[in-house]
């Protein structure tokens, strides 16, 4: 028995306090379930904490709906005070139109543009606009202030116009054609007596 024991190694014995592991099985590492259950037994609520937590919670519920109203009617005080504003304009622009009014220089200049009236003695000359409908819109078209410039060739736009003028055909007078009463060909036909007086 003494040989046996001799020749057969002895195991280390584990330190105390510590149970003995096999070689062959790496240590386990702690799981996520252990640390979040040593995290949560950590957490410790007192009294005092739980009384504010629901104080807190039921400050939001009440006070929701007050904050949700006054966001409302500070909306509605600004819609009112805008159309106050508005109001406010207008009456001015009445009270203005309302003084002009009250100026005859006024009276008169919107008599003569709105019924056609004159003064004793003037002469009225109304101007009948007969240009197109299209003519009209564009005319009525708001200019715009921005300059633009145009891109064109400017040589060929010369050369055009003066091949145009130049092939153009020649216009017919009927002033001048044989035969017309005011021919500045034909002399017109003078009495005998005045004839000789002008020699």
């Amino acid at each position: 028995m003494n040989g046996d024991s001799a020749r057969t190694p002895r195991r280390p014995t584990a330190p105390t306090g510590e149970p003995p592991r096999d070689r062959s099985t790496p240590a386990r590492p702690a799981t996520t379930d252990s640390a979040r259950a040593g995290w949560l037994r950590g957490i410790r609520f007192s009294g005092f904490s739980l009384i504010m937590m629901g104080v807190l919670v039921l400050a939001v519920v009440v006070l929701a709906p007050s904050i949700a109203a006054f966001a409302q009617q500070r909306q509605q005080i600004a819609e009112l005070r805008a159309a106050v504003s508005a109001q406010e304009e207008e009456v001015q622009r009445l009270r203005d139109e309302r003084e002009r009014w009250n100026d005859e220089t006024f009276i008169v200049t919107q008599a003569r543009e709105r019924l056609y009236y004159v003064m004793p003695g003037e002469v009225s000359y109304l101007v009948i606009d007969d240009r197109a409908a299209g003519t009209a819109a564009d005319a009525a078209a708001e200019v715009s202030a921005e300059v633009t410039e145009t891109k064109g060739d400017w040589m060929r736009t010369l050369l055009d116009s003066v091949m145009t003028a130049g092939l153009a055909p020649a216009a017919t007078d009927p002033a001048t054609t044989p035969g017309a009463p005011n021919d500045p060909a034909t002399p017109p036909a003078t009495d005998g007596p005045a004839a000789e007086g002008d020699r």
